[in-house]
C-alpha cells in the first residue's frame, strides 16, 4: 500500500488548479502528490467563462468579448463591460495546460481509476479504488476531495439546494448571424414555464457560436426539453442551415449550505464540493482560481483543515438570493432585469467577484425588487 503526502481524490477544475499552484509556488517539491481520477481529461468536455480585469489564465483563452447583452420580454440592453472582458476557456486547453507542467515533477502521480471511499483513520487517511473490478487502497497524511455527495445537502432544509442545469450546442450557421464582438450574457425573452430560464449565447465568428439553454431551478428537464428550446431559439435567429460541432452538458449546485462543515483536521472538501462555486450565480472558474490560491498559501502555514473557511457579507447575499429564487422561482427574470435594466455593468460584475465596499453592495442591492426581498430577509431571520 503506497503512502503520500498528499491525495487529491478527483482531478476537477478544483484540484487542477490546487495542484498547480503548488507547483508554481515551489513550496511542495519535497512532497509526494497522488491525483486519482477515472476520467483522464483529454476531450473537451465542457467550457469555462469568467469576467476580468487582468490576465487571468491568458494563454489559452480562446475568446474574448468588451460588449455584451441582456435582454428580456421587453428590452435589450448593450453593457459595456470595461475594464472588465468576458472570456473563454475549453476544458481541454486547460488540461493540457496544467498536465503539461504537472508531468515534469517526478513527485507528482496520477491514478485512473474510481475512487469508491475515503476516511481519516487517526494521523492518516485512505483512499479505496475500483478499476474493472479490483479494488485497491492508498495512504496520506491528508486529503484534498472534490467528489460532490448531494445527500447531506438534500437531506437538510436550512440552506436552499437549486441547480444551475444547462445544455449547450456549438454551431455552425450557413447565415452570418452573430456579432463576433458581443456575448448574449443573459436572455430571459424565452418562455420562464415557471421558472428562472435564459438563454447565453457565446458567439466565436459570425458564423459559429455556443448556444446554451440554461435553468436556475430545483428541479432538472428531460433532454429533449432543453434541445428543442435551443432549436427554437436558433429558428427565432434566422437560422435555417447549420452544423451541430459539438455538444456540452452541466449541472453546477448552487447553495449556501456551510460545507467547510463537513471537513476533518486531514480532509478538506475542495470545487463544488467545498462550495467553492459563487453559490448565487454557479460560476466557478475565477472563484476556484481565488480559492486555490488561498489554499495553496494556508498550506504553508497550517495542518489543520478545520481553519480553512470564511464566511463574509457575501456569503449572506448569496444565501439571500437563493432563499428568493427557491420559494419565488418564476420570478427569477424580474430579479435579473432590475439588477441590469439601470446597474452599471462593471460594479455589478466587482460585487458577483465579492470585491466591492458596504456602499458599493447597497448601490447592487438596492435595484433588486425590495419587496420581494424584505419578506425573503425576515423569513430567514427565522431558520438561524
Amino acid at each position: 500500500m503506497k503512502h503520500y503526502n498528499y491525495i487529491f481524490t478527483g482531478s476537477g477544475l478544483s484540484a487542477l488548479m490546487t495542484v498547480y499552484e503548488m507547483v508554481l509556488s515551489r513550496k511542495f517539491e519535497d512532497k509526494t502528490i497522488l491525483l486519482i481520477d477515472e476520467n483522464s481529461k483529454k476531450t473537451n468536455d465542457r467550457t469555462w467563462c469568467f469576467w476580468d480585469e487582468n490576465n487571468l489564465y491568458h494563454d489559452i483563452v480562446s475568446k474574448k468579448w468588451s460588449t455584451a447583452l441582456f435582454a428580456d420580454k421587453n428590452m435589450t440592453r448593450e453593457l459595456i463591460l470595461e475594464p472588465y472582458q468576458y472570456k473563454m476557456v475549453k476544458g481541454l486547453d486547460f488540461y493540457t495546460l496544467v498536465f503539461h507542467e504537472l508531468y515534469k515533477h517526478s513527485n507528482i502521480h496520477f491514478v485512473n481509476q474510481k475512487v469508491i471511499d475515503f476516511q481519516e483513520l487517526g494521523n492518516h487517511c485512505v483512499v479505496k479504488t475500483n478499476s474493472e473490478g479490483s479494488e485497491e487502497s492508498f495512504t496520506c497524511n491528508q486529503i484534498f476531495n472534490s467528489i460532490f455527495i448531494p445527500e447531506p445537502i438534500k437531506n437538510q432544509a436550512k440552506y436552499p439546494f437549486l441547480h444551475q442545469h444547462f445544455i449547450g450546442w456549438f454551431i455552425k450557421s450557413k447565415e452570418a448571424v452573430f456579432n463576433p464582438d458581443c456575448a448574449m450574457f443573459m436572455d430571459f425573452s424565452v418562455e420562464q414555464k415557471g421558472n428562472t430560464r435564459f438563454m447565453y449565447v457565446l458567439p466565436t465568428s459570425e458564423n459559429e457560436a455556443l448556444i446554451e439553454y440554461t435553468l436556475f431551478s430545483k428541479d432538472l428537464l428531460p433532454k429533449e426539453e432543453y434541445e428543442t428550446e435551443i432549436k427554437n431559439y436558433i429558428e427565432k435567429l434566422g437560422i435555417t442551415n447549420y452544423e451541430l460541432l459539438e455538444k456540452e452538458q452541466g449541472n453546477i449546485p448552487m447553495t449556501s449550505y456551510e460545507f467547510w462543515k463537513q471537513n476533518s483536521k486531514n480532509i478538506i472538501n475542495i470545487g463544488s464540493a467545498g462550495g467553492w462555486t459563487k453559490a448565487s450565480t454557479g460560476y466557478t472558474f475565477k472563484n476556484t482560481t481565488k480559492k486555490s490560491k488561498s489554499l495553496v498559501q494556508f498550506l504553508q502555514t497550517e495542518t489543520d483543515f478545520r481553519k480553512f473557511h470564511k464566511k463574509d457579507k457575501f456569503w449572506f447575499y448569496d444565501l439571500l438570493f437563493l432563499d428568493v429564487l427557491n420559494r419565488r422561482n418564476d420570478l427569477g427574470s424580474e430579479v435579473f432585469s432590475a439588477l441590469f435594466k439601470k446597474g452599471k455593468p462593471s460594479l455589478i460584475f466587482r460585487f458577483l467577484d465579492e470585491e466591492t465596499s458596504l456602499w458599493e453592495d447597497l448601490q447592487v442591492i438596492w435595484k433588486c425588487p425590495k419587496g420581494l426581498f424584505v419578506r425573503t430577509m425576515f423569513g430567514r431571520i427565522f431558520k438561524f
